[in-house]
């Protein structure tokens, strides 16, 4: 069966977020635009995955525990888990890996952790839009470890990217599916980058304000309805 999924949403403990983007906005939005699987995928953290997934839980849609990590090369992979432990113990490496510096909100934004209320009880203080020690090996060895999944992510795009940064999808990393932005045309993308053709495509919103999150038009064929599917069908 397709579903329709973005799996690529961040919450307002992102610092470039919307204040806006609690666990029951972007569960109620995601549900309004017909999705049927969401990620979210905050920088470096995991703080509000919990409560999204407490959200959503009463009402269909499937939650996919994540993180959008920024390695030492600066390449920004979607890290996705199958439960919280894995990514909160994935968090905790994150948190290690990250150099001690404290987030100016003023400059960067507020770092909000959300309950299932969405209210606001704490600011997260560390630094999180920055690169963490870990490489690129490192970090698909610690998310295979956790049997989760790494999609590189908006190849596309020149900074941030796997593609704009090495030029190139290593062999050795187990990598079956890419994302691009949602403003890419995957056949122009395509034409530019042959040798990318042998790889599964999504396309994600990368979403910062409700708005951004995707109606029904990026989709994925999965055997069944869960996560261990939508797994399956992005490795």
């Amino acid at each position: 069966m397709k579903i329709a999924v973005d799996f690529h949403i961040h919450t307002g403990l992102s610092p470039c977020a919307d204040e806006d983007m609690t666990p029951n906005n972007i569960v109620n939005m995601s549900m309004l635009k017909g999705l049927d699987a969401i990620a979210i995928t905050d920088h470096n953290t995991a703080e509000n995955c919990k409560a999204c997934l407490d959200v959503a839980k009463s009402k269909g849609l499937i939650v996919v525990p994540g993180m959008e990590l920024q390695t030492k090369e600066e390449v920004h992979l979607i890290c996705l888990f199958k439960g919280i432990n894995e990514v909160l113990s994935f968090q905790q490496l994150v948190y290690d890996q990250l150099p001690e510096k404290e987030n100016d909100p003023k400059v960067f934004g507020k770092q909000l952790v959300f309950n299932e209320k969405d209210e606001a009880i704490r600011e997260n203080k560390r630094m999180l839009i920055i690169s963490t020690s870990l490489s690129l090996n490192e970090v698909f060895y610690e998310v295979e470890k956790r049997e989760g999944v790494i999609i590189p992510a908006h190849v596309d795009r020149g900074a941030y990217s796997l593609i704009g940064t090495l030029g190139f999808v290593p062999k050795q990393l187990e990598i079956k599916t890419l994302e691009i932005s949602r403003r890419c045309n995957l056949t122009t993308f395509l034409e530019k980058y042959k040798y990318l053709k042998r790889y599964k495509f999504i396309q994600s919103s990368d979403a910062h304000y409700l708005g951004d999150i995707l109606e029904r038009e990026n989709f994925i064929e999965v055997e069944e309805k869960t996560i261990e599917g939508i797994f399956r069908a992005l490795r």
